[in-house]
């Protein structure tokens, strides 16, 4: 018996203020910043009973420590779902929250489910600065010289693509000076309020005189990486951190974060019956392999796979959030497919917002089916490069 495909709707999405590594959420466990934002998307949808959701899809880039285990599953728990909710994660690296977001469509379309959640959490503050409690590298990786782009950090692969696709420093630079810019305007403008639920972080101060502990609470309700002070002049003064003689800064590279990110997903079968209005239709996802060693350039293969399963073209995309994990390979893929620039992520991107690794992907599907209907346009992207040589796309339709 062969089932019709049927359609997958967003009807709420909503993401955390992302904060810089150490920062506003440097003492905020992943878990618990996965649980504000499963209670924030449902708390949108009143009328749908929790106990309605099929399952909780959860990306996680780095599934350890704290968030480690089944943070999905965890995270729900502590959100306040029923226990009949399960939770499942997920981990494509930097495509994990997007990779939830098409694993939670995918079983609505295949008719296995009516409501899901697809969401993504990462803290780079609780994780070791190589982002590993035990790297451990399988020995067949350096047997073999094709092999050892396995092995690459991700700043020499960029330097790679820098090379390759001729991207020069003073265009890294420039890159990261405008999205610092298109940020701050976007944050003065109130673009963001739609999407961020804010988020109350509540210290516990030990004063030894008395012997007592007081709570200090703060609502973080902003981003807090873009930078009004981002100029060429201060980016030029910056050294290379991957490549004596590279090109690849801090300055034009993204930026270490924490967040969490999530979206509410239904068929139309729900929506009748709740009379609920979409913000968008899921239209597609693809994923695509590309050398480990030049592992930026993964978009320019995945994107054009996309938009053939959405049946439209280039052309027709209004709005692409390109995660920029660097300015020099989010210019070579702009480039190598001559995307408009003002469409590539008008409200800045990662690198002055932040790049909560697998969190990244649901938290720039937030802000791309915020940004559609708030602007009227029609059909957006979001995608990304992926450790290990891979590129993510997901196409969207506002509704």
């Amino acid at each position: 018996m062969t089932k019709q495909i049927q359609d997958a709707y967003i009807v709420a999405a909503t993401r955390l203020p992302v904060a810089k590594r150490k920062g506003a959420f440097k003492n905020v466990r992943p878990d618990d910043m996965l649980a504000a934002v499963l209670s924030n998307v449902l708390a949108q949808v009143p009328q749908l009973d929790p106990a309605l959701v099929a399952d909780v899809i959860v990306g996680c880039a780095m599934p350890e420590g704290e968030q480690g285990m089944n943070v999905a599953r965890i995270g729900l728990l502590l959100a306040g779902l029923p226990n009949t909710v399960p939770g499942v994660t997920v981990n494509r690296f930097c495509a994990s929250g997007l990779q939830a977001v098409a694993d939670a469509a995918a079983r609505i379309r295949l008719g296995e489910a009516d409501v899901m959640i697809a969401a993504g959490t990462e803290s780079m503050s609780v994780m070791p600065q190589i982002m590993g409690n035990k790297i451990s590298m399988n020995p067949a990786i350096f047997e073999k010289d094709e092999n050892r782009g396995i092995a690459f950090g991700m700043g020499l692969t960029a330097e790679n693509v820098a090379a390759r696709w001729q991207v020069s420093r003073a265009d890294q630079d420039a890159f990261a000076v405008e999205s610092h810019r298109r940020a701050l305007a976007a944050i003065a403008s109130g673009h963001f309020r739609a999407e961020i639920s804010p988020y109350t972080v509540r210290e516990h101060l030990p004063d030894l005189a008395s012997g007592r502990v007081n709570i200090r609470e703060k609502v973080v309700e902003t981003d807090e990486g873009p930078r009004p002070d981002a100029s060429l002049e201060g980016l030029a003064k910056l050294k290379p951190v991957f490549a004596a003689r590279g090109s690849v800064t801090a300055g034009n590279a993204s930026q270490m974060s924490d967040g969490a990110g999530a979206v509410l997903l239904v068929s139309e079968k729900i929506l009748r019956q709740f009379n609920l209005q979409p913000l968008a239709r899921f239209a597609g996802f693809s994923v695509a392999g590309v050398p480990p060693e030049i592992m930026g350039i993964g978009p320019v293969e995945a994107i054009p796979r996309v938009l053939k399963q959405g049946g439209i073209s280039l052309a027709d995309v209004d709005w692409i959030e390109l995660n920029e994990a660097f300015a020099a390979q989010a210019l070579a893929v702009a480039r190598q497919l001559e995307l408009d620039p003002a469409k590539v992520n008008p409200l800045g991107g990662a690198i002055a917002l932040g790049h909560p690794l697998g969190a990244t992907g649901a938290i720039r599907t937030a802000t791309l089916v915020h940004g559609l209907r708030r602007e009227a346009k029609k059909w957006g992207l979001v995608s990304m490069c992926i450790g290990t040589g891979m590129g993510a796309a997901g196409l969207f339709e506002a509704m």
